[in-house]
């Protein structure tokens, strides 16, 4: 039996809606799933940034000579003591940035094989290359990061390893006979070159994810925030290396 061409006009409309409203429905999910995990990035970036500062301050202790680095890294082992175990507050730290490494990762991997799933749709705009770029760059350096962080926590914590054969056991001279042979030098401050575009970037990412852009002065400081913490955490991480090599820095200082 044949149906009215109103009421097959009339069906076919509401498929149309049910379809539509379906896909809206299905996207503002996602639009949720990737706003919750650029919030996720945003906040273990701020984690890491809030840490790298501290450790960067204390990095810059070696400049005051033996006694005062090690007198240092012994401190940060009896904080909070007897209230705390000896090495304690250290282990939360790193609790803490562990979770904070496996949220950035994560959120960081499933965004861009998001953007990669749907860069497969063919779409007819023009692309930004400043964007394209700074993404690759992001990706790119955070893996480098990522490479490096496992072998500086093999250098100067879990392993302890001294390239040049001497003992590991002194917090001071461990970092002296690492940053006195000049590859090693060289590994980390490319490391630390890639640190900072990461985090100029990355800055940037955070405070417009957290809603702190939304006007023209506000960008503004947010990319002038980003450069300058990105050369402050850089460069300062990257003085003790280059006056150890450079023999300001010596186990007789």
């Amino acid at each position: 039996m044949s149906h009215p061409r109103g009421h097959r006009a009339a069906i076919g409309s509401d498929t149309v809606n049910f379809v539509a409203t379906a896909t809206l429905v299905k996207n503002s999910r996602s639009t949720h799933t990737t706003i919750a995990l650029k919030l996720l990035m945003a906040v273990s970036g701020i984690v890491f940034i809030a840490f790298v500062l501290l450790h960067m301050y204390g990095n810059l202790k070696a400049f005051a000579g033996h006694d005062a680095y090690n007198e240092y890294a012994e401190h940060l082992r009896t904080i909070g003591e007897p209230m705390l175990p000896r090495g304690g507050l250290l282990w939360i730290i790193r609790a803490v940035l562990i979770v904070s490494l496996l949220a950035h990762v994560y959120s960081a991997v499933t965004l861009w094989r998001r953007a990669r799933k749907a860069r497969t749709h063919k779409y007819v705009m023009k692309k930004n290359k400043h964007s394209t770029y700074a993404s690759h760059l992001m990706r790119w350096g955070g893996l480098t990061l990522l490479l490096f962080i496992i072998w500086h926590l093999l250098n100067f914590t879990i392993g302890k390893v001294n390239i040049s054969g001497g003992p590991t056991n002194d917090p001071y001279d461990l970092l002296v006979d690492t940053f006195d042979i000049w590859w090693m030098t060289l590994i980390y401050l490319v490391a630390m070159a890639m640190l900072g575009a990461h985090l100029h970037h990355g800055i940037w990412s955070s405070m417009q994810t957290l809603g702190f852009t939304n006007s023209l002065r506000q960008r503004n400081l947010a990319k002038r925030v980003g450069f300058v913490l990105a050369v402050i955490i850089a460069g300062g991480f990257s003085l003790v290396p280059i006056f150890v090599l450079a023999g300001v820095i010596t186990k007789t200082s």
